[in-house]
């Protein structure tokens, strides 16, 4: 049975297991950067079938006005269970008064069809525009 709970005592060998494992290697270059950047998240949900992680998402913002979803990851043998449909509605409830949740995702259409899925709304179709500095 698959619970879901707050993530506060992070445990880096589990978190890189899961980046590894969806190919996310961008992080894993700078684990120390990654432990930290979990540290001063707004709020971390993780997705545990027993005791191993199969899900993680990773939220920053202020938690009234914005809350940004940074990174939502699910075990490719785990994906497809509605995991991420769970985590979403998770960090959903627990910031149902924001005014503003946010996401920055790849432009594919199995991403824009989960997202939209949950309730989320392409920038573009409400006349914004995203920028990024990278």
């Amino acid at each position: 049975m698959i619970k879901i709970v707050e993530y506060k005592d992070f445990r880096l060998d589990e978190i890189v297991r899961l980046y590894q494992s969806v190919g996310w290697t961008n992080y894993l270059a700078r684990t120390e950067l990654l432990k930290e950047a979990y540290e001063n998240s707004l709020c971390v949900l993780a997705a545990y079938d027993g005791e191993t992680l199969v899900g993680i998402l990773r939220a920053v913002g202020d938690g009234l006005t914005i809350v940004f979803i940074q990174d939502i990851l699910v075990l490719p043998d785990h994906q497809r269970r509605g995991l991420g449909t769970a985590l979403i509605k998770t960090v959903m409830e627990k910031y149902k008064t924001v005014y503003q949740m946010e996401l920055l995702t790849d432009n594919t259409e199995k991403t824009r069809a989960f997202y939209r899925s949950a309730g989320f709304t392409a920038a573009e179709e409400i006349d914004c525009r995203a920028f990024i500095k990278m």
